[in-house]
């Protein structure tokens, strides 16, 4: 009997593997077809191009009926009982209502624009399909409402692809929309939804579904989105760098060093115009910002995680600067225009550019602060009470330092979004987009014997900055041709990337300090 037993789950367990095997073939479809779809998206590849004398149009709808054929047979081998899985009673009805979801957003497109059915004929034919879809999916057992309805997915828009109704040639235009749709965008757009259902179901069924395929599927899903994140970042640097460079790179070289496109202002005396101007005007901007916001933010999160009472007022002020942080830029530009710039030279001003962007960063570092000083541990105040230390030594010589990195995170979070503002600098500091001066701020200072006793004409004259140049450019088409702009754009990512290296730098350093 033992030995009968023994070969009986040696077969078991090489039918499982070989399952196993099997499933994964649409999961490594459905990573490949992701990286293959953004391809497409940024244009690296066309999907006329070919791959071993096949375009990858072709390429792509074979590859999605192989991953229905698999799911189909992984499905039905896993009810049928030849192999061994172990599958719930039910999909569950998250799943199905998603798949419901799907099926009424294809089959209304299907009803509404191809066949050009009213709303009276799409909406109910749809909310039918997807009503009886997702009942179908919630009835029947996992491994079928799994795999089924992805492999449906994927023969539907295998063949659809493969028959060239949706080619390298078609276009969409929607009725009621100004925008159209062409076919190497929606083929794209395909792979990458079908990458991610077959990711899912093909991990799911590789695990014998049950509750670890659902952990392992849910898993992968998740790190096949967090990857794609990281992907469409390193996407769009790369589009920027590869539109951007040969403008700043244009007339430059190694010896003596030379960047024109960099280091000049904009004028007719310059062989290649620049954006220094535009450069510094971004630094000083940032710089100020952070001057003005930093020392109230976190001054205002001590008080209040520290001093105050946790009770009705903080609670306000918490639910108050949630509500600023998430405030359009624009309403803070609008406030700087009607509030600001009357009763600062009347007139647009780098100053009045430093204070409006310095309201937009206050939010964010003073709920960071918050949530950095809440996180250094009680026991930390204990012992430093518990030596006779005064609460403000307490908090100067403890907490803050404690609380340091996750102040910074906030601080370079924010400068991130600050730097690239467009909307509130476009009403209160620029007058000439293109300047051929920078702003001296430094070299500007003058002390004198009456109020105010400083004065500085940089601060109370206008200025230019990357983002509003790099607006005037690309979307008013305003003095400089489409690759001025698009190295505008290359030069503001640099900047931002700089200051988030200090950032990073300087947290790194401080979370080293606190190890010691």
């Amino acid at each position: 009997m033992s030995e009968s037993y023994g070969d009986e789950r040696a077969n078991i367990v090489a039918e499982t593997s070989a399952v196993d095997q099997l499933a994964v073939i649409p999961a490594t479809f459905g990573a490949i077809a992701f990286v293959v779809g953004w391809a497409i998206v940024f244009r690296w590849i066309s999907v006329t191009d070919t791959l071993a004398g096949i375009e990858y149009a072709t390429l792509l709808s074979i590859g999605h009926l192989l991953a229905a054929a698999v799911l189909c047979a992984v499905g039905i081998f896993s009810t049928t009982g030849i192999v061994d899985t172990e599958p719930d009673d039910s999909t569950g009805l998250f799943t199905a209502l998603a798949f419901g979801a799907i099926a009424f957003i294809g089959v209304g497109l299907t009803a509404s624009q191809t066949l050009g059915t009213g709303a009276t004929v799409w909406f109910p034919t749809s909310l039918v399909a997807a009503v009886l879809v997702a009942g179908v999916v919630l009835g029947v057992p996992e491994d079928l409402g799994v795999t089924l309805p992805v492999a449906a997915f994927e023969l539907v828009v295998g063949l659809v692809v493969l028959t060239d109704v949706i080619g390298p040639s078609w276009v969409w235009s929607p009725n009621g929309f100004s925008a159209s749709f062409v076919g190497p965008i929606a083929i794209a757009a395909f792979a990458m939804v079908g990458s991610l259902l077959c990711v899912w179901a093909g991990t799911n069924a590789s695990k014998g579904f049950g509750s670890r395929g659902r952990e392992l599927g849910a898993y992968a899903l998740i790190s096949t989105y967090a990857v794609a994140l990281l992907a469409i970042l390193a996407l769009l640097i790369i589009f920027v760098v590869q539109n951007g460079l040969n403008q700043v790179l244009k007339g430059a070289q190694l010896w003596p060093f030379k960047l024109p496109f960099v280091l000049n202002g904009y004028g007719l005396q310059y062989d290649v115009n620049g954006i220094f101007p535009a450069i510094v005007g971004t630094v000083w901007l940032v710089v100020g910002a952070v001057v003005f916001a930093v020392p109230l933010a976190v001054g205002a999160a001590v008080y209040l995680t520290e001093y105050a009472d946790q009770g009705r007022f903080t609670r306000i002020v918490e639910t108050a600067t949630n509500g600023l942080w998430s405030t359009p830029s624009i309403v803070y530009g609008l406030f700087a225009f009607a509030f600001l710039l009357p009763r600062i030279q009347n007139d647009v001003t780098l100053l009045t550019g430093q204070l409006v962007l310095g309201f937009m960063l206050l939010p964010l570092v003073l709920i960071t602060s918050r949530e950095a000083l809440q996180n250094v541990p009680d026991e930390y105040r204990d012992a430093s009470a518990a030596l006779g230390v005064t609460q403000w030594q307490t908090i100067r010589s403890v907490v803050l330092p404690a609380a340091i990195p996750g102040v910074l995170t906030g601080i370079i979070l924010g400068i991130g979004r600050i730097a690239g503002e467009t909307a509130p600098i476009l009403l209160v500091l620029v007058r000439e987009p293109f300047s051929a001066s920078t702003p001296s701020v430094l070299g500007s200072f003058h002390f004198t014997a009456t109020a105010p006793f400083i004065t500085n004409d940089a601060l109370l004259g206008p200025a230019t900055a990357l983002p509003y140049q790099l607006f005037a450019v690309i979307t008013a088409g305003v003095g400089a041709s489409q690759e001025f702009g698009w190295g505008t754009a290359l030069v503001l990512l640099c900047v931002v990337m700089f200051f988030y290296a200090i950032g990073i730098t300087t947290r790194i350093y401080f979370r080293k300090k606190l190890r010691q």
